[in-house]
């Protein structure tokens, strides 16, 4: 394939490119059935070593959506992993089989290891704690589409910022439009990694600011990105424990916030937004997983070179 991309990072993407994917992603949310054959005939082989629901089921609906087919496994257990084949040598194998490739690893790098050795495109769906570059896509998709813009924004992250790479990426994304502020909520044992404090935030010179008590911080937000604190990243059941719980947004809660926020997830939730909340209009969680098919079959189509939007 010419000019084949991957997407590993989302800084593999420049912002023209996804103000690109976006904006196709909004068209096909208008005209959905005028796609539904673009990619007839290709297969999107998902490569998921990790458990996985919303991301798996995305990537395959996008693909279907498309007019495409779905080859893969979403249990390691039940591949050739389980006898010791390496990312590098299923890759080589994929490469035989489908035209694109959505992989998902609980190691940092796996995805980079097999775009190393594809000779299709590879779009990483999650790669341990490190990077989540669709759900970034999701992300600015659902932000985009219901406030209209990606610049002058006040985000706050509230939970695992240690671990949760959905909220390495969607820094990484932000940091890249004009006059948006962070408030990094968490406790200490679970604050963003020093590579995204040092080389991020502070490198980027925009305004942040870390505190630990969620109920301070939520007056003035445009959005709040919520997440779960991730029994599968700790070494330690008992320091689990002690932090799943630390931040749960209720009714009561709400009452703090303005009336234009939007509250954001990648999903699951454990315990961390109350049922309660979920009637809320500024609750838009549910919504993102629609988002995300748009921004997957989006993303589909540039990697492939399908991207026009003429029918």
């Amino acid at each position: 394939m010419n000019n084949l991309r991957h997407l590993i990072s989302p800084l593999d993407l420049s912002l023209k490119e996804i103000d690109k994917i976006l904006s196709l992603a909004a068209t096909i949310k208008e005209n959905p059935k005028s796609y539904s054959k673009k990619c007839e005939g290709l297969k999107l082989a998902t490569l998921f070593y990790e458990p996985s629901t919303r991301t798996r089921l995305s990537f395959e609906t996008a693909m279907l959506n498309l007019g495409g087919s779905i080859i893969g496994f979403s249990d390691a257990a039940n591949s050739s992993v389980s006898k010791g084949e390496t990312v590098s040598d299923t890759m080589r194998i994929i490469n035989c089989f489908a035209d694109i490739c959505a992989i998902r690893h609980n190691k940092e790098g796996a995805a980079l290891v097999a775009a190393s050795k594809a000779t299709i495109p590879v779009i990483n769906a999650g790669d341990g704690g490190h990077q989540h570059p669709t759900q970034t896509l999701t992300d600015l998709n659902t932000i985009r589409s219901l406030k209209g813009r990606l610049s002058g924004l006040k985000i706050g992250f509230c939970g695992d910022l240690k671990f949760g790479r959905t909220v390495h990426s969607l820094i990484h994304a932000l940091v890249r439009y004009p006059d948006n502020e962070f408030v990094l909520i968490s406790p200490d044992e679970l604050r963003v990694p020093a590579y995204i404090r040092d080389d991020v935030l502070i490198h980027s010179g925009v305004k942040f600011t870390e505190v630990q008590r969620l109920e301070d911080s939520l007056s003035d937000l445009d959005i709040l990105y919520m997440t779960r604190v991730q029994k599968e990243r700790f070494f330690n059941e008992e320091e689990y424990i002690r932090l799943k719980d630390r931040y749960i947004l209720d009714k009561e809660k709400m009452k703090l916030a303005g009336p234009e926020m939007l509250i954001l997830h990648p999903l699951p939730r454990v315990n961390e937004i109350a049922t309660e909340v979920d009637d809320d209009p500024r609750a838009v969680y549910f919504k993102q997983v629609e988002y995300g098919v748009y921004a997957r079959m989006a993303l589909i189509l540039f990697l492939l070179g399908k991207e026009d939007t003429s029918c």
